[in-house]
């Protein structure tokens, strides 16, 4: 009975002690060197400098520095978090490594989408901008047919409502149409009469032989068909009319064709002479030219006991008259 016992308990220690050196091979870390050795023991330490390792006989190896492990050791120490920031400098990086670090990845970019084709004037009135042009140029269109309406001398609501049934056509035809003007009959040209001076005369010639002849002076002035001398009526000058379409009007031609109304005072033949000027806006009837630019000109005009100053385009003037105040 005791033999038995004896005996179990030897296979246990036995067993025991198996498993020990098992366990302890299993635990134990085998590292094989660049030049064809191999270590075997527990790691015990791992810093920047190299290795430890506790060999099976209880003694502490050297350091062994990272640069003499293997590749394949090195590798597979990497897969050790503490190990792996230490060995990482150490492994030689494969061709096929060394293609995926510089392997460019193209990534797909959003694009955005190309809006439908579609032609001129749906992609005008497709979007705001769009038609926010449409209506410049139209509105620019009327604009246009007032312009054309004021330099032809045509009717100014006609032209801009051709203008805007029409589009650009309207406009072209009126500033292909020449100007229409207004003829006003010019003044009949009084008969000749020979000037008051020879009235005068004839009459103190009359009188004089009349004293001397007996039958009084008029039997004298019968006799010989004279009438009793009358004072002619002074003749006015002749109006000059100037009408848009024969003539230009800038600031050239008032200054070259009434240079004397550009004075604060005239005088001689000038003094009674007044500028009837026809415009879109109406007619202004004045005796001097206040002052004058590019564009336009400051007109005095007299209203009852007053004086007012007006500004007149000169794309808006139709026709000019130079004058005499009676006229």
């Amino acid at each position: 009975m005791k033999n038995c016992v004896v005996r179990k308990t030897f296979k246990l220690f036995v067993i025991l002690a198996f498993s020990w050196l098992l366990v302890g091979t299993a635990g134990a870390e085998t590292l094989h060197l660049a030049d064809g050795q191999t270590l075997t023991g527990d790691v015990v330490s791992m810093d920047e400098k190299g290795i430890v390792l506790k060999q099976a006989d209880g003694t502490y190896g050297e350091r062994t520095p990272w640069g003499k492990l293997s590749q394949a050791d090195l590798r597979e120490l990497q897969q050790n978090p503490k190990a792996a920031a230490f060995v990482e400098p150490f492994i030689e990086l494969t061709q096929e490594d060394k293609l995926k670090r510089t392997e460019i990845e193209v990534k797909e970019v959003p694009h955005l989408q190309r809006p439908a084709n579609r032609s001129l004037v749906g992609g005008l009135f497709g979007s705001g901008i769009g038609i926010f042009v449409i209506l410049v140029l139209y509105a620019g269109n009327v604009y246009a047919g007032y312009e054309i309406a004021v330099f032809r001398a045509r009717p100014t609501g006609l032209v801009c409502g051709l203008s805007a049934v029409a589009p650009v056509i309207g406009p072209i035809i009126f500033l292909a149409m020449p100007p229409k003007l207004n003829h006003r009959p010019q003044q009949e040209v009084a008969e000749w009469k020979p000037p008051a001076e020879e009235y005068q005369e004839a009459g103190i010639a009359a009188a004089i032989a009349s004293d001397q002849a007996p039958g009084g002076e008029e039997g004298q002035a019968a006799s010989q068909g004279h009438a009793p001398a009358q004072p002619a009526a002074p003749a006015l000058p002749a109006t000059k009319t100037y009408p848009r379409g024969q003539y230009t009007f800038n600031r050239r031609f008032f200054e070259t064709q009434m240079p004397g109304f550009f004075a604060v005072t005239r005088s001689g033949i000038d003094q009674d002479m007044v500028l009837s000027i026809r415009s879109a806006r109406g007619t202004y009837i004045g005796q001097r030219i206040a002052r004058i630019s590019a564009n336009e000109l400051y007109f005095q005009v007299q209203k009852q006991n007053a004086s007012e100053e007006v500004t007149i385009p000169f794309v808006e003037i139709q026709e000019v008259q130079l004058k005499h105040k009676d006229a």
